[in-house]
């Protein structure tokens, strides 16, 4: 009887109980990727802002070994919350969610933490990063072989540094970079070639229907987009967030 090739085990929920010992114990890395469900336009899915860390951890994974955590596929959605299919999360409840989240990984004795977002609303990445910070400080003084370090980041945040190679200046939510993305990771995805808008919403005041001011849902030129950029972009932070893996080993 032939026995089943055995392949890489990327998912931190795949392993067995024995082997999420064995992982912890190895001082494996943990990816925990975050998005939400949140409109991106006519021509992006609600869960474009999950479909691209996860691709992006799983990527990573499969080259440095490290492991993925179950996403939190739900976010803080503000400036959209208002369009049909936004699921947005209250701050404290998103903060305490991730808090729980971390705290368990811990308590796992999974010490290094990367939390990638694929969302990067404000209010989200702040709950993110208030959470990753009141977990470290617990544990800064707590009696461990291993120090606790938790990176929290936007995919986007690497995204951003080559952007003007594949866009315009201010391409943003749903525009050419992340249409681009969309097309290389998941093409079937795409629903149309979506409509260019650049509106901009009034500086500094709270606004109860932000919806008015880009009713399109779209900040950037999604007819820009196409799949060789978006390849070229993936890549690059694949490798990114492939040197923060080394780098939080240490």
């Amino acid at each position: 009887m032939k026995t089943a090739k055995k392949t890489q085990q990327l998912w931190l929920d795949e392993l067995s109980t024995n082997e999420a010992e064995k992982a912890a114990i190895e001082g494996k890395v943990v990816i925990f990727p975050v998005g939400s469900v949140e409109e991106h336009g006519e021509h992006l899915p609600l869960c474009t802002d999950t479909v691209q860390p996860i691709y992006i951890a799983l990527e990573v994974a499969k080259k440095t070994g490290c492991l993925v955590a179950p996403p939190l596929r739900y976010g803080i959605c503000n400036s959209t919350r208002n369009f049909p299919g936004t699921l947005t999360i209250d701050f404290d409840t998103f903060h305490r969610m991730v808090h729980a989240i971390l705290s368990e990984l811990i308590r796992n004795n999974f010490n290094r933490i990367i939390v990638l977002s694929g969302h990067a609303g404000n209010s989200h990445m702040v709950a993110l990063r208030l959470a990753a910070q009141d977990i470290v400080t617990r544990n800064d003084n707590a009696k461990s072989k291993k120090k606790v370090r938790i990176m929290v980041l936007s995919d986007y945040d690497f995204a951003e540094e080559i952007a003007s190679k594949f866009a315009h200046v201010g391409d943003g939510h749903a525009g050419t970079i992340e249409t681009s993305r969309m097309m290389d990771i998941k093409p079937e995805s795409i629903k149309t070639k979506g409509l260019a808008s650049h509106q901009q919403m009034p500086r500094f005041e709270v606004l109860a229907h932000p919806e008015l001011y880009f009713p399109s849902g779209v900040h950037g030129d999604p007819t820009a987009a196409t799949a060789i950029k978006g390849s070229k972009i993936n890549k690059y932070i694949i490798e990114q967030v492939e040197k923060l893996v080394e780098a939080i080993k240490q």
